[in-house]
């Protein structure tokens, strides 16, 4: 395996990255946070003795510092696990002249302004959009298009950040966050589009060279901006294979990837997209990471591949565990993340009895809750294994119902 210099938030004692790693020791040079080691410093010590620790992960300084480490330890790739890492990691291949995915390439899939030009004029269906340098351009936008509009960061990552406008109030509100947003508004920061109505879905997997090796797509059963700010229930259900959204579905992915620029090793890809009441497919986005919540687990049970995992081994420069698309899921599975309520949680004081579910606290009893605070925040979660798609969704409705029947906020 050649040098790697690895970027990586993730705490180590709940992403073992040594264990998805051929080797470690001699090859990562692993940068870091002292929060992401906590608790793992054995770990630390045995498999990354190559690291370097810095306290500001997300600012300019630690791009600095992953350079000078580089250089220092001869990296020969760059490797990454998060989206926020996706841009950096392409800038520092390009300072240091090694492989991997180019700025092209990572621009294409983190800025959603690029993004959506490059479908738009590949024929993909996309939301009419415009980048937001100003108040006036967002005036102008709401002028030409009409109410609602969603206003969304550019290179923002699980709906933070995400404002549905529905009129003059909320557009005075959302201006009025500038002193405390935490993306600044600046020039090539922010962008708006129209709200598009429909079904919305998410394809994930593995592709390579603008190419797709394997994927499969799922429905959402609910937005995942009105998940944060109605306080709601986020969850999917993968799509059987003979339903025709499967096929709308998978090939949008297909254009979709050819569209952007490619990249020559292969990486997770995570995409969203509504479909219409005409039946015509609407990119929301795409990432080159793997999917958030609970999309990799459910991938993982019905197709045996961990697609962070894999997506992080194939930067390494591993061979992939799966190279061909399987012709249909292992079974029909679905999954519920509940949100937190506001006050100490008490949680239901036995085992969720719909058959085939499986429940899984997300915080301890008694926890001191103020509601979701992002998309992937919840206090339990819900895996539900059937015979159909649409078993699945029955059960977890049930499941969902006996848990708020059970679950009081004190």
């Amino acid at each position: 395996m050649p040098r790697i210099l690895l970027l990586s938030r993730q705490p180590l004692a709940t992403r073992p990255l040594h264990q998805w790693l051929d080797r470690t020791a001699d090859d990562v040079i692993l940068l870091t946070t002292p929060k992401a080691v906590a608790g793992a410093e054995d770990v630390l010590a045995e498999h990354f003795p190559m690291h370097r620790l810095v306290d500001s992960y997300h600012s300019w300084s630690a791009e600095q510092a992953a350079e000078e480490t580089a250089r220092a330890y001869g990296a020969e790739l760059v490797a990454s696990t998060s989206e926020s890492d996706v841009l950096r990691a392409a800038r520092l291949r390009a300072r240091l002249g090694l492989p991997g995915q180019d700025v092209a390439s990572a621009t294409a899939y983190r800025d959603k302004v690029v993004m959506k030009r490059l479908a738009r004029a590949a024929g993909i269906g996309v939301p009419a959009f415009a980048p937001v340098d100003s108040p006036a351009d967002l005036l102008d936008f709401i002028e030409a298009e009409g109410f609602p509009v969603v206003v969304k960061p550019r290179l923002g990552a699980g709906a933070e950040g995400v404002a549905i406008l529905r009129g003059p109030a909320d557009v005075t509100a959302f201006l009025d966050r500038e002193g405390t947003s935490d993306v600044p508004y600046l020039p090539a920061q922010w962008m708006v589009e129209g709200f598009v109505t429909g079904e919305f879905f998410h394809v994930d997997g593995i592709m390579r060279d603008g190419r797709i090796v394997h994927a499969w797509p799922g429905q959402y059963t609910g937005g995942l901006a009105e998940r944060i700010h109605d306080e709601l229930h986020i969850g999917s259900v993968l799509l059987a294979p003979e339903d025709p959204r499967t096929a709308v579905m998978r090939r949008m992915a297909e254009d979709v990837v050819a569209a952007l620029p490619a990249a020559p090793h292969a990486l997770a890809f995570h995409l969203e997209a509504w479909i219409g009441p005409d039946g015509v497919p609407v990119l929301c986005e795409i990432a080159s990471r793997a999917g958030g919540s609970l999309i990799g687990e459910q991938y993982e049970r019905v197709f045996g591949v961990q697609l962070a995992r894999e997506g992080l081994r194939a930067q390494c420069g591993s061979a992939l565990a799966r190279t061909a698309q399987p012709a249909a899921p292992s079974a029909a599975v679905g999954w519920v993340i509940v949100p937190p309520g506001h006050g100490a949680f008490v949680p239901p004081a036995r085992p969720c009895p719909v058959p085939g579910t499986e429940m899984t606290l997300m915080r301890e009893p008694g926890a001191q809750c103020e509601g979701v605070e992002h998309v992937g925040d919840g206090a339990a979660s819900f895996f539900v294994q059937a015979e159909t798609p649409e078993s699945v969704r029955k059960l977890l409705a049930e499941a969902m119902a006996w848990w708020h029947e059970n679950t009081t906020w004190q």
